[in-house]
């Protein structure tokens, strides 16, 4: 395979997960006596760009389809985390009614709704059906297509150039990366700036958050190839600042033209990855023991918790749950069922793992002993919601980076 980006030959592999179905194609009753479709989950660097790629078997159509079920509102800590962003944005590039925010996988209208709220004239960009409907019943305004440069072009022939463009976790889910970026480098006005979030490769090696690994993950960004990317594709990068969202994400500044100064921050990161040696195969040799150590670590309580007559359960039937358990090949005679707010999602099955998902009530009623949390970046928002578990004596399990019982 040849790199997505720059086409150099792909000869390093830093993470082999096995093989697994897409994490987001969770089944219903029906499909459970059909067959599932399972592609190979390994991660390649490319050593001239160093960026980080799935390798390539699964298709975006058949990943990213009509029902796909991830809805960015059901966190309360994201939604927090966009009304903040929105209005950081607003007073430091001065948006008004005059203005055009434009956001690239729009997803159920999570952010947007409080643009508009804001009276800034804002539309989505969101191809998956299920999402996009949830935003248009807000009243937002979406494009039901895959962005890239046409329709970038596109919309940029209509006059629909944006003042700000947002695209939050959406980055690493192109196989196409350099037609994606191009697309924005169309759509900005020339004054116009593009943010794009993204988990932050450094941690996801460093903090052995392999669960991030599934196949719509086609990227696993560092700033050094991001930077790369987006100069060989019309876009320059001007401010970087680092977040705690996701395990640690980055939040990155572009423009189209050098309208805004470069903030010392794009040097400072740069620095750091370099000095953390991303820039060397040697960075990402323990990858795979640290995974797999979380694997074993995980079976073994399982199976402890199994033989002492034990009831366990999950909360959030997140795509980073549907990698670990089927690396570690837990099904449902060691985890009984998984919660999730989600309607979209209950009354199905984890893919791979075919464990049923479940609303709250299901858990009040069955008090499992212990409660694995597969988000684990919204520990703290989910231990509060379920603060009442701890009246049956429940204790929660953190399986990563390492396993942690509380």
């Amino acid at each position: 395979m040849k790199c997505r980006h720059c086409s150099t030959q792909l000869n390093l592999a830093c993470l082999d997960l096995g093989t697994a179905p897409p994490s987001n194609s969770y089944l219903t009753q029906a499909q459970l006596s059909l067959p599932e479709s399972y592609f190979p989950l390994r991660l390649l660097l490319c050593e001239s760009c160093f960026l980080v790629q799935t390798e390539d078997f699964a298709q975006r159509e058949s990943l990213f389809t009509e029902d796909y079920a991830y809805f960015s509102s059901y966190s309360s800590s994201w939604l927090a985390h966009a009304e903040n962003y929105v209005q950081t944005m607003q007073q430091r590039f001065g948006l008004t009614d005059q203005s055009m925010v434009v956001e690239v996988a729009a997803n159920d209208g999570y952010l947007l709704q409080y643009v508009q709220a804001r009276g800034i004239p804002c539309y989505g960009i969101e191809p998956t059906t299920s999402t996009a409907a949830m935003a248009k019943q807000r009243g937002i305004e979406i494009v039901e297509e895959f962005f890239g440069e046409a329709l970038g072009h596109r919309l940029q022939s209509q006059g629909r150039q944006a003042d700000l463009i947002a695209a939050n976790n959406v980055l690493a889910h192109v196989p196409d990366i350099n037609d994606f970026v191009r697309g924005f480098a169309r759509l900005l006005k020339p004054t116009g700036v593009a943010t794009f979030e993204f988990p932050h490769l450094l941690n996801m090696v460093k903090l052995n958050q392999f669960d991030t690994a599934y196949h719509e993950h086609y990227s696993y960004l560092s700033l050094t190839a991001v930077k790369k990317i987006f100069e060989t594709n019309g876009l320059f990068v001007f401010d970087v600042e680092q977040l705690n969202t996701h395990g640690g994400s980055l939040r990155v500044y572009a423009q189209v033209a050098q309208h805004y100064a470069i903030s010392e921050r794009v040097a400072a990161c740069l620095a750091q990855e370099a000095a953390a040696g991303m820039l060397t195969p040697a960075f990402y040799q323990g990858f795979q023991q640290s995974a797999e150590q979380a694997k074993y670590a995980l079976i073994e309580q399982l199976i402890q918790f199994k033989r002492a007559g034990l009831t366990v359960a999950a909360y959030g039937a997140a795509a980073k749950g549907n990698t670990l358990l089927n690396f570690a090949g837990v099904r449902a005679d060691l985890l009984s069922f998984v919660v999730d707010k989600n309607p979209q999602k209950q009354m199905k099955f984890l893919p791979g793992s075919r464990i049923p998902i479940v609303d709250l009530e299901h858990l009040k009623q069955h008090k499992p002993d212990r409660i694995i949390i597969f988000p684990w970046n919204l520990e703290h928002e989910i231990t509060q919601e379920l603060a009442f578990v701890r009246e049956w004596g429940a204790q929660f399990v953190i399986a990563i980076p390492s396993l942690r019982i509380f």
